[in-house]
């Protein structure tokens, strides 16, 4: 399984383009398992879900920072006791490996 979380984002993940249907599934195989590919197959989202709106902010906050510390920048949809995080790479039109290592930075980040 490839250790995501070690690694650090590239201004230009890859070759420029989209990552195709085999690098997306081995990549989103070594996620949690409830983050979800989008329907086009161009994103991947997760809602984490909190005991109260303060767990749920200080969470966003560190999402913030690791957004801010990897240069990539997720979508964000946050509420009283939840907060749904969308990646996809616009640059590239659909999914880089960029989006899984912020996915598997935050997955670490949301278990301490």
């Amino acid at each position: 399984m490839i250790e995501l979380s070690s690694k650090q984002c590239t201004e230009s993940p890859g070759d420029g383009s989209a990552l195709g249907q085999d690098e997306t599934e081995e990549l989103l195989s070594s996620l949690e398992p409830r983050w979800q590919l989008g329907e086009e197959r161009k994103s991947i989202s997760f809602t984490f879900t909190f005991d109260n709106y303060y767990q749920t902010m200080a969470f966003v906050n560190v999402v913030a920072q690791i957004a801010h510390q990897q240069n990539h920048h997720p979508e964000l949809l946050i509420s009283y006791r939840q907060c749904n995080i969308r990646y996809s790479t616009h640059s590239v039109g659909g999914l880089s490996v960029n989006d899984f290592i912020c996915a598997a930075k935050i997955n670490i980040a949301q278990k301490l």
